[in-house]
């Protein structure tokens, strides 16, 4: 009879995000670490950074977002918070539930560091027709906020636009943030001497991920398996 241990089917794994349970059941009960009902008063002149960026997605006909045009693979993408860079930042949460309750914990990789935060979503935006200077405009897309124990404070808002008149498609991310708390000293120097450099490089590199992962789906390259799969 023999001794080996079987190996255990790849399909058989739990999936990336079963490992951060605990984190997150943490994280149901924390509270956002800033004063969100007056996030529309908050300005560069008060302390606050107000960052947008934007990429130009490949273009529909005009009208409604095709079944399986560049509007819904970037909605795919954007569900499964797959976009941001993996090298920077990795998003887990419970793929059972609903978007709009989704608490995610968020594993920020930085030089030889790992550093876990909570992020809470805060509003999906469902837009059939956003009137716009250039035209009506259909809007997707969801925004999260910091919860206690994030370096940062302030909320981040990712977006899908198809222009119903033109057919463009683009990517949007609107940011409001400011520095957090930071209790060890050293954590707090590295982050002042490079978080608004890994701010917009997170940015930049979502951009470029989002314009990427739509381009291979649109070829018919299906998203890595490795992406969280939401449920149906």
């Amino acid at each position: 009879m023999s001794n080996q241990i079987a190996a255990v089917p790849a399909s058989a794994k739990p999936p990336a995000w079963e490992q951060y349970r605990a984190r997150l059941d943490s994280y149901a009960h924390a509270q956002v670490n800033y004063d969100f009902s007056r996030q529309n008063e908050y300005t560069s002149a008060t302390g606050w950074r107000l960052d947008d960026y934007e990429t130009d997605l490949p273009a529909e006909a005009p009208g409604p977002p095709e079944s399986a045009g560049s509007f819904a693979a970037a909605q795919d993408v954007l569900r499964r918070y797959a976009f941001p860079p993996p090298d920077l930042i990795t998003g887990y949460f419970d793929p059972n539930i609903p978007l709009e309750k989704r608490i995610m914990v968020l594993r920020a990789h930085f030089l030889v560091f790992n550093f876990y935060f909570g992020v809470r979503v805060s509003e999906v935006t469902d837009e059939a027709a956003r009137a716009t200077p250039g035209g009506p405009e259909r809007v997707w897309g969801y925004g999260y906020r910091t919860l206690e124990g994030h370096f940062e404070k302030g909320q981040i808002d990712f977006t899908i636009h198809k222009n119903l008149a033109t057919g463009a498609v683009q990517f949007r991310i609107h940011a409001v943030s400011q520095p957090g708390q930071i209790r060890n000293p050293f954590y707090w120097v590295g982050f002042k001497l490079f978080g608004r450099i890994l701010q917009r490089k997170f940015a930049r590199e979502s951009l470029r991920r989002m314009k990427e992962l739509v381009g291979k789906t649109l070829a018919g390259t299906p998203l890595p398996q490795t992406l969280p799969v939401m449920a149906s």
